[in-house]
């Protein structure tokens, strides 16, 4: 297991292990608790994606504090998992439960807390922070959406990534093709959204989705390498991140807008394509089973 030093505070939420350091906020994903569960699959459950909006608030109202009394404050929100994977995405479980019984509200709940969660860590939270996503197991569909909002993603090699929502009909619609526009061009976000390819974090890298690329292992010791770095240009990092944000923002009302219509689509799937999920949500929970996590012990 990697360790993050020094510690100063650590939580006691269910689905998530968070640790503060000085000026970094750590949330890992996945917490050892959750994983002991044997129903427990590591992508965007209900109970995750609400201990990960309560955290990143306080986050926030700690780093606004701080920044209150020191102009030339720089803090960073890292996103990490305990599990052998990033995030495997959307709760599909849920997802074939909700269209089966034709709840579209509830769905579009989900679906809007997605995006409100995704658009606080793109927002970076407080203009004194900066956001990371740490990818060291594989991110899919929702888990890479979530590391595209971030400002800065480190990835180890040979991770997988991508969209496979095109296998059972459906587009990734919680910030994907916002995000990864401001990354690459519009037509390879497209051919990446609709093509259902898995790439290499190495392949992304070489196109500019990943930041930085290093070797398995490797990826805690680059996030603190990249945090000393910003540190010495606190005040230029602060600056790079608004004007990226002037540049390319992505307002909430266009994510929002972006979702209305993924929810629209997800009522439409037919038999086939919900068994699909079905059969991909039992993938997951043998994967769960035999992968473990980083770290089994708080």
């Amino acid at each position: 297991m990697n360790v993050v030093e020094p510690l100063r505070r650590e939580s006691n939420e269910h689905t998530i292990r968070t640790h503060q350091a000085d000026n970094a906020h750590w949330c890992f994903m996945h917490a050892s608790r959750a994983l002991s569960d044997p129903d427990y699959r590591p992508c965007f459950n209900p109970p995750l994606m609400r201990e990960m909006h309560a955290y990143l608030k306080r986050a926030a109202q700690q780093i606004g504090s701080t920044a209150d009394a020191d102009p030339n404050h720089l803090a960073h929100v890292v996103i990490a998992s305990d599990a052998d994977v990033f995030n495997l995405g959307g709760d599909l479980e849920l997802f074939a439960q909700l269209i089966r019984g034709r709840d579209r509200e509830r769905l579009l709940n989900y679906a809007r807390e997605c995006v409100e969660g995704v658009h606080i860590l793109h927002a970076h939270l407080h203009p004194h922070a900066h956001t990371v996503a740490l990818v060291e197991g594989d991110a899919l569909g929702g888990g890479l959406e979530l590391a595209l909002s971030c400002q800065t993603i480190v990835a180890e090699s040979g991770i997988n990534m991508g969209f496979p929502e095109v296998l059972f009909g459906l587009f990734p619609g919680m910030g994907a093709y916002s995000f990864l526009t401001r990354r690459v061009n519009a037509r390879l976000a497209e051919e990446m959204m609709l093509n259902g390819v898995i790439y290499s974090s190495d392949e992304l890298h070489r196109l500019g989705v990943v930041d930085v690329l290093v070797g398995k292992g490797e990826g805690h010791k680059a996030v603190q390498d990249l945090m000393r770095r910003n540190q010495k240009i606190a005040r230029t990092r602060m600056a790079m991140d608004r004007i990226r944000d002037i540049v390319n923002p992505v307002p909430l009302e266009e994510l929002l807008r972006i979702t209305e219509l993924w929810v629209d689509a997800a009522m439409g799937l037919g038999e086939r394509q919900l068994k699909t999920m079905e059969r991909l949500v039992r993938a997951q929970r043998r994967r769960t089973g035999e992968g473990g996590s980083h770290q089994l012990a708080n």
